[in-house]
């Protein structure tokens, strides 16, 4: 099941992708409301993430009704659509650090012992197709393809064995990152969480049709030249060892988001590549989940 939002003149919509177009949600739910029969379908992502478990058993019956529609009013032409971010704007977002092994050495650092971790909030979260603004205030700015995976439910001191049971979904994230920012001391916040600097999308995958998270192809081009090809394969730490660590030292919640950290390409490893500027093209992909393509401005 692929989710996504999009933008209406009431502001964000819920839409869940079908063969015939994109299914608004809401709208759906309130035409087929008989035919649901009392089953509860969330229409925002924040809705779906609202309790201590996000059930998408309402959105399965809500698919399995609209599969044969071709012209329904609250369906929707994609192209039409101008996408929102994938995930929640309530929970928490844990990014990490160095966690592939060719990445690291591009870097000229040790191969981490545990997860590098760094916090980036709701004002980096940016929808694929939007400008991403460039701050004169830096000058080094990155690029970095990564997995992101949001949390389904109440996870706390989990065991990696069981970990992947607590994913309810996965999407494509870019770390943007102004390096300048980064290493002006030895805490990285300030060149991470800059407005728009994590575009997501443009759709968040349901684990089911995900499968493995480590046998992912990710790239990354610019302006259509490809910088970054690689495979989750790479990671030092995997998903599920993440979920678990996390898990004993914070609760994890329906709605946090865990960014899973770069491979090999990026510029701060390159010589003589440019930094991005206003008017680079930047697009990537995980595999199965789409592309999410940004402009900078």
């Amino acid at each position: 099941m692929r989710l996504l939002t999009f933008q209406s003149p009431s502001g964000l919509r819920l839409g869940m992708q079908s063969a015939a177009g994109i299914v608004d949600v809401s709208a759906a739910s309130t035409a087929l409301k008989s035919a649901l029969a009392g089953e509860s379908v969330p229409t925002t992502l924040e809705e779906l993430c609202s309790g201590e478990e996000a059930s998408l058993q309402g959105f399965r019956r809500l698919a399995e009704l609209t599969a044969s529609e071709q012209s329904a009013s609250w369906l929707l032409a994609e192209a039409s659509l101008q996408p929102g971010p994938c995930v929640p704007r309530q929970g928490k977002i844990i990014c990490v650090g160095l966690n592939y092994r060719k990445h690291a050495a591009e870097s000229g650092m040790a191969v981490p012992e545990s997860p590098v971790l760094f916090p980036k909030y709701a004002n980096s979260l940016a929808a694929s197709g939007e400008a991403i603004p460039l701050s004169t205030n830096a000058r080094e700015y990155d690029y970095e393809v990564e997995l992101a995976l949001v949390i389904g439910r109440i996870a706390r001191n989990i065991r990696v064995e069981e970990a992947l049971g607590y994913v309810l979904g996965y999407c494509n994230a870019n770390d943007l990152s102004a390096r300048d920012l980064q290493f002006r001391t030895n805490q990285w916040l300030l060149g991470k969480a800059l407005d728009k600097f994590l575009p997501v999308g443009p759709y968040l995958v349901t684990a089911d049709e995900v499968g493995d998270p480590q046998k992912l192809r990710l790239r990354c081009w610019v302006n259509g030249e490809i910088r970054q090809d690689s495979n989750t394969a790479d990671m030092i730490f995997p998903v599920n060892y993440l979920v678990s660590y996390l898990s004993q030292y914070m609760t994890l919640e329906p709605g946090d988001v865990i960014v899973t950290g770069t491979p090999e390409g990026v510029i701060f490893g390159k010589k003589d590549v440019p930094w991005l500027k206003a008017g680079d093209e930047v697009t990537i992909e995980v595999e199965g989940l789409g592309r999410l393509t940004n402009v900078m401005r």
